[in-house]
């Protein structure tokens, strides 16, 4: 894909960007960078989501999950990619975070070849996805062009690792209680 084309299909909830899943409406932003197949994503996330849901469900943050494909190459499948748009899927069926979280709790080891495609289909129906929408989303790639692009924006924007958290633009911690202490401070200055 060539530098800075938007892919040919945005997932629903995008940003106007399309670089990333819009959780929410609270004042402050947080960005969520992370890569399905990256193991410290998991522990960030894992650590990460109680804390997140409950600052979305309090109105407080707009949380924007951007994944990416930066570990392609430590899958023999582009796992990162393939997972990622699967996660495009699941944002149409309406079901990111419930997908999200299923592929973390599920996440291959590198090097393997990570889910199959009928196996992320399979996440998705115990996510809450019974849609045949949400299969026939995945097995035809829908959103194979979309993870490329989000991992060009992210780098282009100064993102060299996952994952990176920023609130209200500002790098912090992957740790729900940085998290939480910066938007916070976010909050009282505004």
């Amino acid at each position: 894909m060539s530098s800075g084309q938007a892919p040919g299909h945005i997932p629903a909830d995008a940003t106007p960007a399309g670089d990333g899943i819009v959780i929410g409406t609270g004042a402050v932003t947080v960005d969520a960078y992370v890569d399905f197949l990256c193991p410290f994503c998991r522990q960030f996330e894992l650590a990460s989501e109680d804390t997140l849901k409950a600052m979305v469900t309090d109105g407080l943050i707009k949380l924007v999950y951007h994944p990416m494909s930066f570990l392609d190459e430590a899958s023999t499948t582009r796992y990162s990619s393939r997972a990622a748009a699967a996660s495009g899927c699941a944002s149409d069926g309406g079901k990111f975070p419930e997908y999200l979280r299923a592929l973390f709790v599920s996440q291959p080891a590198e090097g393997g070849p990570g889910l199959t495609d009928a196996e992320l289909v399979e996440l998705g129906t115990s996510a809450g996805l019974t849609d045949p929408a949400f299969g026939q989303c995945v097995l035809s790639g829908r959103y194979l062009d979309w993870p490329p692009y989000v991992t060009e924006q992210a780098t282009a924007a100064g993102v060299s690792g996952t994952p990176t958290v920023l609130v209200a633009g500002e790098p912090v911690a992957a740790d729900p209680r940085a998290i939480a202490a910066a938007v916070a401070a976010v909050a009282r200055a505004r």
